[in-house]
């Protein structure tokens, strides 16, 4: 009697190669996960200081007007060797998402007086909070607080982006913080930085900047503003004038 009549007469089903075919497309799977996942960590390693893929300008590109570093806010060595100079919207999601990264400068290249960092306010007319969060960073800095005002309309963004009247939301972040508030208010209220804030804006249209973030160091700016690509290039900077 043939094997495929004995099964027959037992009560057994034809004899089956799959889990061999199994195993096989198990390994495929996972051969393509390994392949997959190495490709996506190779993208995400920060670029090489010496990186050709990193932004540069030519030998005869004017220098960023550093005199007008006056309307920015600066934080810094001023003979750092290195500075790296941002314009931004208080109300600009993608420049609140590039806030951590620079709050890693400051740490990293900042305190140490390798790097002197300016933030420039460029509110945009699309965003109505804007320039109010620039004058209450303002108003902060006035009592001493302007970085720590500067974090907080970041980091509480969603709190008061689309708030008819968000003055009283800054004042609340100003007396959390210990300022006077009846100062602070009156600096609001005044709009006592407004003469600045415009002069930061006529800035940024002099140098044809009209997207935020917008992030030089020296006078390269940066085509993908995030911590890997700022950092290379900080580095690099920081090499060639070693």
């Amino acid at each position: 009697m043939g094997e495929a009549k004995r099964r027959q007469a037992k009560g057994q089903g034809p004899t089956r190669s799959g889990s061999g075919k199994g195993w096989g497309i198990g390994l495929l799977v996972l051969g393509v996960v390994i392949v997959v996942g190495s490709g996506l960590w190779w993208l995400m390693q920060p670029p090489e200081p010496t990186s050709t893929a990193l932004p540069d300008v030519s030998d005869d590109t004017p220098a960023f007007p550093a005199a007008r570093d006056e309307v920015g806010v600066s934080i810094g060595d001023p003979e750092a060797p290195v500075v790296v100079r941002e314009f931004a919207d208080y109300q600009c999601p993608a420049c609140a998402r590039f806030a951590p990264a620079t709050h890693k400068l400051r740490e990293q290249y900042v305190e140490s007086g390798q790097v002197r960092f300016v933030f420039f306010d460029l509110p945009l007319r699309m965003h109505d909070n804007a320039r109010p969060a620039a004058m209450a960073a303002r108003c902060a800095g006035d009592q001493s607080a302007y970085w720590p005002m500067h974090e907080r309309l970041f980091e509480q963004q969603g709190e008061w982006d689309t708030n008819a009247d968000p003055q009283g939301t800054f004042t609340r972040y100003a007396g959390e913080m210990g300022l006077d508030e009846r100062r602070f208010r009156r600096c609001m209220e005044t709009r006592l930085h407004a003469e600045t804030i415009d002069e930061s804006v006529g800035l940024a249209r002099q140098l044809q900047v009209s997207s935020t973030p917008t992030v030089y160091v020296d006078n390269i700016p940066l085509s993908r503003p995030g911590w890997s690509q700022l950092q290379a290039v900080v580095e690099r900077e920081l090499n060639d004038r070693n």
